[in-house]
């Protein structure tokens, strides 16, 4: 046995899942972000660079709404400049 707390055990690993898992999210948020400015829109249809970068996200099971909510952003950010 680990330790003690089976509870203490979970919670330590959940941490370092979770953990590893917000890196890998907030790197491919940035190849998306990036993506969008360098392909030249917020539609995977037109852009390649872009939608290379979604399935990508969608490989690593990063949820459709995060990448929606960063498709939404770019999409505002490129309205304001």
């Amino acid at each position: 046995m680990s330790g003690h707390s089976h509870y203490a055990t979970i919670k330590r690993q959940k941490g370092l899942k979770d953990a590893s898992k917000g890196k890998l999210f907030s790197k491919l948020s940035r190849i998306i972000s990036v993506a969008i400015k360098d392909g030249g829109g917020a539609n995977p249809e037109s852009n390649h660079k872009l939608r290379m970068a979604i399935e990508t996200a969608r490989a690593a099971n990063m949820p459709k709404d995060n990448v929606d909510r960063i498709l939404k952003h770019a999409e505002v950010k490129a309205n304001d400049v």
